[in-house]
């Protein structure tokens, strides 16, 4: 557990439980109350409640806390499914109901809009979502073993702490991963280096599992080959990774025709080839219906010339390619582009081109500005694409569709694009990530 935390003047928090009545729900799923004029975010509370508090830290200008118990249930509160919710600091909203989250991050979307860029859509999307459970195909998961339980933990950290949870199962992660957690714990538990393996990356193909193990002291022989042997039990691609990300390589299987992590795109005919490390859509599920969803707002036609910024290894620019007459993808990082280009040779596809360019630094001199583009697609990192609008508002597209991760961000070049003359058509929430407060959405802009 983690240890007892004291107020910003290094004073001891108060012990006694304070009861306190949730006004809101912050941004990040915190109840918000006062207690004599000071505001408290409090964790586990609802609006409309009225909780028995204890302090977990007091600050200068807000306090935070924790529900012990409540009166007068918010309406739309649950059981969570996850028996470790509360201590595991995974999941955030899993005792809000699943129209009452969605509900929340929409509120959040709005909001911003409305705060960063003074608009609203002409046009609100019904909110896009599937699996609620049982959704996470990538994660970094935390190890360590613990010498005075002589077991291995092997999951996400406890809220507010640097401890790993205690945990059995994840409900978020897929089924297949999460039935490993166990054996694995056991696994690592005999080995000679149990105390020197501080995580494990989990990377899920549609037909492949890969575990990349990172450890900190060279493995024996005897653990190498229990490794092997895991793999070989579980059909898994097992990668060691000894130091930085360049050193991670495969131990298991090594064959040249060996299985390869790869994901389907059935509506378009594609199979997207990938490595264990590479940027993919954490929820699968979603991920087939947002690509349909982002073209469909585009409207793609056969004469349409394409620009797919930050494109990854291409999860739109190929369907795009389907579709459009000419698609050029962009992405910073040159093993994604790479990528892109094999999984365009894997597609049999010759009407796609991809480039390196840094978006967000000086982008004089790149080539394929010199192209002429009608629609552009953005799928920005959470820090957005306020460098690029002004490159791409030159090209004067028809549409923009921007797929975001950070509604701040979004809100932020919303207001750019509007300033370029750009109509926000249509916004809505996609539920990349249930049981969380993270809000991925999705906007079309046109002139």
């Amino acid at each position: 557990m983690a240890k007892r935390r004291r107020s910003r003047r290094g004073k001891p928090l108060p012990t006694e439980p304070v009861e306190v009545f949730i006004e809101s729900l912050s941004h990040e799923g915190r109840g918000i109350g006062r207690i004599e004029g000071k505001t408290v975010f409090v964790d586990g509370a609802l609006p409309g409640e009225t909780v028995q508090m204890q302090y977990t830290f007091q600050r200068g200008k807000f306090d935070e806390g924790r529900t012990i118990s409540f009166e007068n249930p918010y309406t739309d509160r649950v059981s969570p499914p996850c028996p470790h919710f509360g201590v595991c600091g995974g999941c955030s909203m899993q005792h809000l109901s699943t129209d009452a989250q969605i509900a929340h991050k929409e509120s959040i979307l709005k909001e911003q809009l409305s705060h960063f860029a003074n608009t609203q859509p002409e046009q609100w999307l019904a909110p896009l979502q599937a699996d609620l459970l049982s959704y996470r195909r990538k994660a970094r998961l935390g190890v360590r073993y613990v010498l005075k339980k002589e077991r291995t933990l092997i999951g996400f950290r406890e809220k507010y702490s640097n401890y790993l949870a205690d945990i059995e199962s994840c409900g978020v992660l897929v089924k297949e991963v999460d039935q490993l957690l166990q054996p694995m714990s056991r696994l690592i538990e005999a080995m000679d280096s149990r105390m020197f393996i501080p995580q494990i990356e989990v990377a899920c193909g549609d037909d492949a599992i890969c575990l990349i193990v990172r450890h900190l002291q060279p493995i024996s022989e005897k653990d190498h080959k229990a490794w092997v042997e895991f793999a070989q039990k579980y059909q898994l691609i097992i990668y060691l990774q000894p130091k930085g990300p360049k050193t991670v390589h495969r131990i298991w299987p090594l064959a040249e025709d060996a299985a390869q992590l790869s994901y389907r795109l059935e509506e378009y005919d594609l199979e997207l080839l990938m490595e264990p490390l590479d940027f993919t859509q954490v929820n699968a599920s979603i991920n087939q219906r947002m690509i349909p969803l982002a073209l469909e707002l585009l409207d793609v036609q056969p004469q349409d010339n394409v620009l797919d910024l930050f494109c990854g290894l291409g999860n739109f620019t190929l369907p795009l390619a389907r579709k459009a007459n000419k698609v050029v993808g962009i992405e910073g990082v040159q093993e994604m582009v790479d990528r892109g280009a094999i999984n365009a040779k894997h597609n049999q596809l010759d009407n796609v081109d991809f480039f390196q360019a840094d978006l967000a630094s000086d982008l004089t001199g790149q080539v394929w500005l010199e192209r002429q583009y009608n629609k552009i697609l953005i799928d920005p990192a959470r820090s957005g694409a306020l460098e690029v609008i002004a490159n791409i508002v030159k090209f004067n597209p028809q549409k923009i569709v921007y797929v975001s991760c950070n509604p701040a961000t979004l809100a932020r070049d919303t207001g750019e694009l509007v300033k370029a003359g750009y109509r926000l058509k249509k916004a809505g929430v996609m539920d990349m990530f249930p049981q969380t407060t993270h809000v991925e959405s999705i906007a079309l802009f046109e002139k």
